[in-house]
């Protein structure tokens, strides 16, 4: 057992390593194994099921991995966190949201000096995968990734859970 969890650790390991290497301008940040970790569960996940194959497992995953790096990564670079795909830009497009579904609320966070970062920030850089467990994280990703306004989405999902 011991050797499949240490098989497992050790491809994701490569992966970032061999992402961080070929990105330097983002190198590797807290955050992105969460990311790596739910793309990596489903291709072995659903591989093991034959709905597709896990003969190049690692390198499939490191492609998807960098594909969806290639949409998130200003907000996980620290100089752009002021810019609109930052995490700064990200939080006032969720808040924009809120202030037009409950103006009360909205008020009540902007009242209290709630920085948005302090309870969004991990949602909208990690894509909700550490709120939920593996099964719904899955199935949100599913929605998430089918919509072409797939952040504008997941932050009427950072809405609801705030509501």
């Amino acid at each position: 057992m011991n050797n499949f969890i240490e098989a497992h650790s050790d491809a994701l390991a490569r992966i970032l390593f061999i992402y961080a290497r070929l990105n330097m301008g983002i190198k590797y940040v807290q955050g992105m194994n969460e990311i790596l970790a739910v793309l990596y569960y489903c291709f072995w996940k659903f591989g093991n099921e034959a709905i597709i194959s896990t003969e190049y497992l690692e390198s499939d995953v490191f492609f998807c991995f960098s594909n969806l790096m290639s949409e998130i990564k200003d907000g996980f670079m620290r100089d752009l966190d002021k810019e609109q795909n930052g995490i700064d830009g990200k939080c006032r497009a969720m808040l924009k949201i809120l202030k037009s579904v409950d103006l009360a609320l909205w008020e009540k966070l902007e009242d209290e000096r709630v920085n948005p970062q302090f309870y969004a920030l991990r949602w909208l850089m990690l894509l909700m995968c550490q709120e939920f467990d593996m099964a719904n994280c899955v199935r949100l990703w599913d929605s998430l990734f089918s919509d072409k306004k797939r952040y504008e989405f997941l932050n009427y999902v950072c809405v609801a859970i705030i509501l």
